[in-house]
C-alpha cells in the first residue's frame, strides 16, 4: 500500500510561504496581484502564480518569461524565511507517521501542489521530510489531478514494483485532493484540518472523513483497512 500525503492544512499549517510568495511575484513583476484574498486550497503552486498575475493584468507570454526568476526568488525567501517562522506540525501527525513507517505493508509519499523545492524546505522545518522518498509536486506539472500518477511512477521506480491506483490511498484536506485521488483510482481519505468542515468533504463522496489526524489507531484503521 502507498499511502501519499498533501502538505498544507493536512501535515501542518502557517510558516512563511505566502509571505514569500508574494515578494518574489512583486520583485519579478511588479505586482502580486489579489494574493490577500486568493485561495490557495489545494492548487499547485504554479496555478496561483498563473491566477494571480492574470488577474492582475498581466500577458500569458510575461508570466512564462518571468517563472523561472521568480521560483529562484520564491525558494530563496522561503529558505530565508522559515527557520524564523516555521511551520506547525498539526496534531497527530508525528504519531502517525512513525506508526505507518513501521508497517512493513505501507509506504509513504506526497502529493502536494507545492512545488517540490518549496515541499522540501517545510517539511524539513517540520522535520518530517525523512519520511518522503517520493512525490508528485506542483513543479511536475499544474495540473492537479496529474500529479497522484508522477507519485504512483516515482514509487514503482524507487521501490521497484508496480504501484496502480488502486494500491495508494490520497490523504488531504481539500475537495481537490480528493478529486486527484479518484482520478487515479485511489483510496481518498479526507481530514477536516484545513479550511473546508466535516461536512464539505463529506459532499466530496471521499472514501473515508475524519476530523483530525490525532486519534492514530484510529487514522490508521481508517487508512488502511479495506473499503466496503
Amino acid at each position: 500500500m502507498l499511502v501519499l500525503f498533501d502538505i498544507d492544512g493536512t501535515l501542518t499549517t502557517g510558516g512563511p510561504a505566502r509571505a514569500a510568495f508574494q515578494l518574489a511575484l512583486e520583485e519579478t513583476y511588479g505586482t502580486a496581484g489579489p494574493i490577500a484574498t486568493h485561495d490557495f486550497s489545494g492548487k499547485t503552486d504554479p496555478r496561483i502564480t498563473r491566477e494571480l498575475l492574470t488577474a492582475a493584468g498581466c500577458r500569458p507570454r510575461d508570466i512564462e518569461a518571468g517563472l523561472p526568476r521568480f521560483w529562484t526568488r520564491y525558494l530563496s525567501e522561503l529558505e530565508a524565511r522559515i527557520d524564523g517562522h516555521p511551520v506547525t506540525v498539526l496534531p497527530g501527525v508525528h504519531e502517525l507517521l512513525e506508526a505507518l513507517a513501521a508497517r512493513e505493508d505501507v509506504h509513504l509519499g506526497l502529493v502536494t501542489g507545492n512545488v517540490a523545492g518549496g515541499a522540501r524546505l517545510k517539511l524539513l522545518s517540520a522535520r518530517l521530510w525523512h519520511h518522503f522518498p517520493v512525490g508528485g509536486f506542483g513543479s511536475d506539472n499544474e495540473v492537479r489531478n496529474e500529479l497522484p500518477r508522477v507519485a504512483l511512477d516515482r514509487a514503482s521506480a524507487h521501490w521497484g514494483r508496480t504501484f496502480r491506483g488502486s494500491d495508494a490511498v490520497i490523504v488531504g484536506d481539500t475537495p481537490r485532493d480528493v478529486a486527484c485521488g479518484k482520478a487515479v483510482g485511489a483510496a481518498t481519505v479526507a481530514v477536516a484540518t484545513g479550511r473546508f468542515s466535516r461536512a464539505q468533504l463529506l459532499d466530496t463522496e471521499a472514501d473515508r472523513v475524519l476530523p483530525d489526524l490525532v486519534d492514530t489507531a484510529a487514522t490508521l484503521e481508517a487508512l488502511t483497512a479495506p473499503l466496503g
